[in-house]
């Protein structure tokens, strides 16, 4: 959504806005939820004229604003009071308005977003809010009323009652107890940081005269080696911790400031997804120097990126730092459930990451849609993300990957603890749904017996549970059709037993789940692809992928067999054998040039071995002979030959959108494989 599409309520000549004192009031209008995005909350709740509504409770507070003598109505103003700004989160900025002052001075917030943060600031400064002398108090108390004034002080409520409780604020002017709105729950005083009334002044009529502060890539490398983010997450915090709200996220001047794709700016902010408005707050609270102007100084904006690391290495500890071409290639798989940061922290450091960190004791429970498995953090909802993000893309990283590279490094010791966490008993994971005529539990008792899981509470729906196996019924619509039942399972209790066959029949059509990741985690390929790394086989550097390395007695028999040098015998066992022998991944992979790869792939084409061509999203040349597949993204296209040897199925109209299989060999095994068809006569034609 635009900053600029036309307001969705009624406004008068001058736009609906209340008047109040100071030229701020001008932008006081709906623009001011987007350029307060991730600092707020509840931004649905609020209206143009939620910045007068603000300082109207500051006035009210400090006795200079009465009800009564208010020129008409503003955001929520009402006879007793002030009004109700937004949903209340605004309290928060008590202590914390750097966050804001930090968005309003840096170079990458659009110019009619800084307008608006300018103008809180400037409102901000104004008010008893930002005076350090202050005696505030903010919490939860029981009451209809609005406001309350005396000589000891003032109390307002700021947020709509849910059940009679409001939050409030008070200031305190006199030596008793000020004023109470009714019965307090919980109250506490307010945080002091950045940002007195002299430092809001001066950052704004800085910003005014100079322009804002010049971004410094250097202070987003800074950021990132101090912290472990991702690029795109360290140019988004320095940004303000910019959250993703509105489409599109960032424009094309904010990318261009901030030197991001569009694909980096969305996974920086997933990245940053996770974080609360509280803890960005608290993050960016006090990031900014004491005297504003030395944001212009050259090394200006680094200060800020050292006390950020240091709050968030405070908060949330330090991830290890992985190369930025290997972020990149990750950002390039456009991961659906983690950031590419949190892909590579689950490889580099598995034992610190959401999920992982210990043993999960999962269970069923009732939801309004049908049985739902829980636990007691929600850990297990972090724990399938990453199983689903890593188990799946674990070959990709082993291949695509060079040795010595932190995150491939890292494979061994994330296989081990994934297979730790699942040999914890008290885990129970989703199977998927059942397959062939079982369309009930009851269809299914014969199979799995008779006794009902037994959770934490009873179950709304028939369950059969025989110590491995856990059934659900599923859920019945309201044109009155069931769904299939749902299958979870104890990966702890999963082997080579009746219950285990079982289990595997049942699931073994499709919306599997959980259950084939589980399988491949504990079967040979992947043990064997684990050996690989620990081998150190490969010399630092060097592709798994380029056969000449990986498995040089093979290429030089396919040398010798078909009479070319070495170059070219390699690069035919990749285009037999790897999904995306694209020119630039071969060249990555094979450390050559251009022309090199060029010499290497005529000498294909001279010899009859490949065709050259164009093809749409293929990234190469040359191809094998034979019928082509097309794909559309995310889907690799490739031959026929090569999609039945590493087992891509074909969907109903013969293309392939399927994602790739998880694999059965190690990439050694896989060119032998290719190259033993082609000796038999089997090979692409």
């Amino acid at each position: 959504m635009s900053d600029d599409l036309p307001m969705a309520y009624p406004t008068g000549e001058d736009g609906g806005r209340p008047m109040a004192t100071g030229a701020w009031t001008a932008v006081d209008d709906r623009r001011v939820v987007p350029a307060l995005g991730g600092l707020i909350d509840g931004t649905g709740m609020w209206r143009p004229g939620a910045l007068a509504c603000i300082e109207r409770t500051g006035r009210f507070l400090n006795g200079t604003w009465d009800p009564q003598g208010a020129e008409g109505e503003g955001e929520g103003e009402s006879e007793d009071g002030p009004g109700i700004a937004g949903e209340g989160s605004w309290l928060r900025f008590i202590g914390r308005i750097g966050a804001v002052a930090l968005r309003a001075a840096v170079a990458s917030t659009r110019p009619e977003r800084r307008e608006r943060l300018l103008a809180l600031l400037e409102m901000w400064a104004e008010s008893p809010f930002a005076d350090p002398a202050a005696r505030l108090r903010t919490g939860i108390v029981v009451t209809e009323r609005a406001a309350v004034r005396d000589e000891r002080g003032a109390a307002v409520s700021v947020r709509w009652g849910r059940e009679g409780r409001r939050t409030f604020v008070e200031l305190r002017t006199g030596d008793a107890e000020p004023p109470r709105l009714g019965e307090i729950e919980e109250a506490q005083e307010v945080p002091h940081g950045w940002g007195s009334p002299e430092q809001l002044r001066r950052l704004v009529a800085l910003v005014r005269e100079r322009g804002p502060a010049p971004w410094d890539k250097e202070a987003v490398a800074l950021l990132r080696e101090r912290t472990g983010m991702g690029r795109p997450a360290a140019s988004l915090a320095l940004a303000g911790l910019l959250q993703r709200m509105y489409v599109p996220f960032l424009d094309a001047d904010e990318r261009a400031t901030l030197r991001l794709k569009v694909a980096e700016a969305e996974d920086g902010a997933s990245e940053l997804a996770r974080l609360t408005t509280l803890e960005r707050l608290e993050l960016l609270a006090d990031v900014l120097p004491e005297d504003p102007a030395e944001l212009w100084e050259p090394d200006g904006m680094r200060g800020v990126a050292e006390r950020l690391a240091e709050a968030w290495q405070a908060r949330r500890g330090r991830r290890a730092v992985v190369p930025e071409r290997t972020l990149n290639a990750v950002v390039e798989l456009q991961l659906l459930r983690v950031s590419a940061a949190e892909f590579c922290a689950a490889f580099t450091h598995p034992a610190a990451e959401p999920g992982l960190s210990a043993p999960l004791d999962t269970w069923i429970k009732n939801s309004e849609h049908g049985p739902l498995l829980t636990d007691a953090r929600w850990d297990i909802m972090r724990f399938q993300d990453r199983l689903h993000s890593v188990v799946p893309h674990l070959s990709w990283v082993y291949a695509e990957l060079p040795a010595g590279d932190p995150v491939r490094e890292g494979v061994p010791g994330l296989v081990r603890l994934l297979l730790e966490r699942l040999d914890h008993p008290g885990l129970l994971l989703r199977a998927g749904l059942s397959a062939g005529a079982g369309r009930t539990v009851a269809d299914l008792r014969e199979r799995f017996g008779f006794r009902p899981y037994a959770g934490p509470e009873r179950l709304d729906v028939a369950s059969i549970d025989d110590g491995l196996t856990v059934i659900t019924d599923g859920m019945v619509s309201r044109r009155g059709d069931r769904s299939p039942p749902r299958v979870y399972f104890r990966p702890a209790f999963y082997g080579d037993d009746e219950r285990s066959r079982a289990l595997a029949e049942v699931t073994s059509g499709y919306g599997r789940e959980d259950f084939p990741l589980v399988e491949w985690l504990r079967g040979p390929a992947c043990a064997r692809i684990v050996e690989r790394i620990e081998s150190v086989s490969l010399p630092p550097g060097a592709y798994e992928s380029n056969p000449a390395v990986s498995t040089p007695d093979l290429v030089a028999r396919v040398a010798d067999t078909l009479g070319l040098d070495e170059d070219a015998a390699a690069l035919y066992l990749q285009l037999l054998a790897l999904p995306a022998p694209t020119d630039r991944n071969v060249r990555t992979w094979n450390g050559w040039q251009t022309a090199r790869h060029q010499t290497a792939a005529a000498a294909l084409a001279g010899r009859g071995l490949v065709t050259e061509d164009k093809r749409p999203r293929a990234g190469r040349q040359v191809f094998l002979p034979g019928e082509w597949i097309h794909a559309k993204k995310p889907y690799q296209p490739m031959e026929a030959w090569k999609a039945e040897l590493i087992g891509v199925r074909r969907s109903y109209n013969r293309r392939l959108e399927n994602p790739l299989p998880l694999p059965t060999r190690t990439l050694p095994e896989l060119f032998a494989h290719a190259w033993a068809l082609v000796e038999k006569g089997e090979g692409p034609v």
